[in-house]
């Protein structure tokens, strides 16, 4: 077993676990892995393992490694920043964008969607716990930006993502991801129809799938340090 492979295995069984103390069943929540700054050879090493959906933050990055796994039936995020020069790119190539924060990106993505694919797979970002330097849209605003993105023709609008700060205790980390699942159950409360709430990464999944997570997106734990910095 390679030392991805493992690393997979010993993820997934902390989700099992953590699925497990929550009294979820295990596949309601998905694992995303976070393959930025690592190449082709760490993804097609992930996938033989089992893995089919990446995260990736940099989105030309991800395009040339998109180009280089055709080969493989894989599903790829853009879990990172999308400005409006790179809209086609994701509008082309990439199953999902969790990082919708302004009606112009989800526009110009919606526009951009080629006609023979499916609607793109979107979530608005959340800034959950007000980070001045953060992305995402205040809870109060994200009702208002989930309702105009759920009328855009080519996107489908699936949840809210969110990256708090980070926290030292496992019950402060749940007091956040409770926030959001709070938020994410009030806008479904409210007529939207969504299915997918994208929030934990490796320090905290497990305080997420508590809180109610259908998405934790591991990087670190899977394919270890950075490759390079960025």
């Amino acid at each position: 077993m390679t030392t991805i492979a493992s690393n997979l295995y010993n993820v997934r069984a902390r989700i099992a676990d953590a699925c497990a103390r929550a009294q979820r069943p295990v596949n309601e929540v998905t694992l995303l892995a976070v393959s930025k700054t690592f190449g082709p050879d760490a993804v097609r090493e992930a996938h033989a393992a089992g893995q089919s959906a990446f995260g990736e933050n940099y989105i030309q990055e991800a395009i040339e490694k998109v180009a280089l796994l055709a080969d493989l039936p894989l599903q790829w995020h853009c879990i990172g920043p999308i400005q409006s020069n790179k809209t086609r790119l994701v509008a082309q190539h990439f199953a999902w964008a969790h990082t919708i924060d302004r009606l112009k990106i989800a526009e110009r993505l919606s526009e951009q969607r080629p006609p023979a694919l499916p609607p793109l797979s979107v979530c608005v970002q959340v800034n959950i716990d007000g980070g001045a330097s953060k992305a995402g849209v205040a809870p109060g605003e994200a009702f208002g930006l989930a309702q105009e993105v759920a009328r855009l023709p080519h996107l489908r609008l699936r949840g809210l993502m969110t990256i708090p700060d980070p926290q030292d205790s496992f019950e402060a980390q749940l007091v956040t991801h409770e926030r959001a699942a709070a938020l994410f159950q009030e806008l479904r409360a409210a007529g939207l129809d969504l299915d997918t709430l994208s929030m934990g990464m490796t320090a905290d999944l497990e305080a997420a799938v508590a809180a109610g997570s259908t998405l934790v997106r591991v990087g670190t734990a899977i394919f270890g340090g950075r490759a390079r910095a960025g």
